[in-house]
């Protein structure tokens, strides 16, 4: 079998811009992968590259020609866990890249087979959880204005960014605008051990489910003593980014995050999910901004999870692509009706 290979790399506004503890971002650069077989059949997937894991848009180009020269060599789109371990030789790091072609792959095999890949991989849409719908870091009253739109929208569930000295401050606004909604709180590591612990009493009196990254992954010892104190539940991100650091946070946090960005394709997120399991943790599946060449995947993994962070579509100012509905936050598997993983270009 012979097959064709591209990428591109795009720039997608975002409808606001976007800030967290780390910084401020206005636009979302995207890589965009295409696998096609003989008969014109095209898998479809993205990369979203983050620099805080040492990935940008000028790397993932950079590496993508010999990753997709791999996936040519193999010739077959359903030998996917021959082309995730020839990807792995390529490029021991570059995950956003490696990411890109894995969805590609499973989205082109399950669309020869004529199924969604939820079902490919026999999972049931009716598990999946609702996704929440971030609010970046921002002036107080311009908070209490998201979370409100928020509200308008019907997200039942909404992710709200601290990590600065207004963070008592910006909650009361959230919860001014959104007394029933259930909230959760990512400081994207910004907080000391003892701040986080502080933090935690009064974000529990706010009725927060739980928190993410609140310290440095630099810092696991930190992270330890957070867990062991605070008075939510801890969900680890940065410190928990490949197989291996699943065991190393299994006592240091009640939630594993994985994200494709960071585990590089769709066969390690599922490895990922089931070692979190193992060790008697939940699992989240986040995501960064991103189009729905790469959103559409993860929510393929919806029905495996205990929690959703996958709204980086839904933050944008027009995607070029098309993915998994998830109006009011739900996250529609069932409903799509459409092969492979949902993504499809608005105009097809």
């Amino acid at each position: 079998m012979t097959l064709e290979t591209e990428f591109e790399r795009v720039s997608i506004p975002l409808a606001d811009p976007f800030t967290i503890a780390r910084g401020t971002q206005t636009d979302a650069e995207n890589v965009i992968v295409r696998i096609a077989d003989e008969a014109g059949m095209t898998g479809v997937g993205g990369a979203a590259p983050s620099a805080h894991y040492g990935e940008t848009a000028d790397t993932v180009e950079a590496v993508l020609p010999a990753l997709l020269d791999a996936v040519e060599r193999v010739g077959d789109p359903h030998a996917i866990a021959e082309i995730e371990r020839e990807l792995a030789g390529v490029v021991t790091d570059n995950p956003a890249a490696r990411a890109a072609v894995s969805i590609a792959v499973h989205d082109l095999a399950s669309k020869r087979l004529g199924v969604p890949l939820h079902r490919l991989w026999g999972l049931d849409p009716a598990a999946a959880p609702a996704t929440s719908f971030t609010i970046g870091l921002d002036e107080t009253d311009r908070v209490r204005e998201k979370t409100a739109a928020a509200v308008e929208a019907d997200y039942p569930i909404l992710k709200i960014k601290l990590g600065t000295d207004r963070d008592r401050e910006l909650i009361e606004a959230v919860r001014e605008a959104a007394p029933d909604a259930r909230v959760r709180v990512d400081a994207n590591e910004a907080w000391t051990p003892r701040e986080a612990v502080a933090k935690s009493e009064w974000l529990a009196d706010r009725e927060v489910e739980f928190i993410e990254q609140p310290v440095a992954a630099s810092d696991p010892e930190g992270l330890k003593f957070v867990y062991e104190r605070s008075a939510l539940p801890i969900a680890a991100d940065e410190s928990c980014v490949t197989l291996s650091d699943v065991p190393a946070v299994a006592d240091r946090c009640d939630i594993a995050n994985l994200k494709l960005m960071k585990t590089g394709g769709l066969r390690e997120a599922r490895r990922m999910i089931a070692a979190a399991r193992a060790h008697g943790l939940e699992v989240m599946c986040g995501c960064m901004i991103e189009s729905n060449a790469s959103i559409a995947a993860a929510a393929q993994l919806a029905p495996l999870l205990d929690y959703a962070d996958l709204d980086g579509s839904l933050l944008l100012d027009g995607d070029p692509y098309e993915g998994v509905e998830m109006d009011g936050g739900e996250i529609r598997l069932g409903e799509q009706g459409r092969a492979g993983t949902g993504a499809r270009l608005g105009s097809e």
